[in-house]
């Protein structure tokens, strides 16, 4: 089974406070973001709601891709969310 790697959008509640991320175990690492086990940005401001993510094979492009993601305006990311979830549904669950 090739390895997937994941870019993730995180909210602190619908139209709120946004974080985007990168990594090789999303499961786990919305794990660690929703229990404060990371010191930073989403424990300071609770950014805890999974809202978007996509899989990706290779590494570079995702991280690629993260930086492209951070770089957008606002109001693109918002589009994004609601594209894929516009309820803002917090997607952890589905994992």
């Amino acid at each position: 089974m090739s390895n997937y790697y994941f870019v993730y959008i995180l909210a602190s509640e619908k139209n709120g406070t946004l974080y985007i991320g990168v990594t090789n175990n999303l499961k786990r690492r919305i794990f660690e973001h929703k229990n404060n086990l990371l010191e930073g940005f989403t424990k300071k401001y609770q950014v805890h709601k999974l809202v978007y993510f996509e899989a990706h094979q290779d590494v570079k492009f995702a991280i690629s891709r993260e930086k492209k993601l951070k770089k957008w305006n606002r109001q693109w990311k918002i589009n994004l969310i609601e594209k894929n979830n516009p309820g803002w549904k917090d997607m952890y669950d589905q994992l």
